[in-house]
């Protein structure tokens, strides 16, 4: 895989370990301090984009936050089957106002669906 569609996803290993079937890379801590290992080795190994468990943004919050200033990696927040969040629907506008310059591709699809 060339080093510019590498993708890596930081989350629990029994969610997440069925990725290596897909090709990515899957970081699964234990604690924090393993989580913030596990996204310096994302920047250090240069991957593209990496996803990263709900349960895992709040904790990782202050390093995704200094490292959302340089181009790549992309780091996307993901809920499992369980839950969805506000901190996983904010993540995806600041997505989406990073990537377009505004929110009306995310807020529109959902206005759409609240109205059927």
């Amino acid at each position: 895989m060339s080093e510019i569609s590498r993708m890596a996803i930081i989350g629990d290993k029994d969610l997440c370990s069925v990725f290596r079937a897909f090709g990515l890379s899957v970081f699964s801590p234990t604690s924090v301090e393993e989580a913030k290992v596990s996204l310096a080795q994302v920047v250090k190994e240069k991957y593209a984009l990496c996803l990263i468990q709900e349960s895992w943004l709040e904790p990782l919050k202050p390093e995704i936050a200094e490292l959302s200033r340089k181009f790549a990696p992309v780091f996307v927040g993901f809920s499992d089957y369980r839950a969805i969040s506000e901190s996983v629907e904010k993540l995806m506008r600041d997505l989406s106002i990073k990537a377009t310059g505004s929110d009306t591709l995310f807020t529109r699809g959902r206005n759409e669906n609240e109205t059927r």
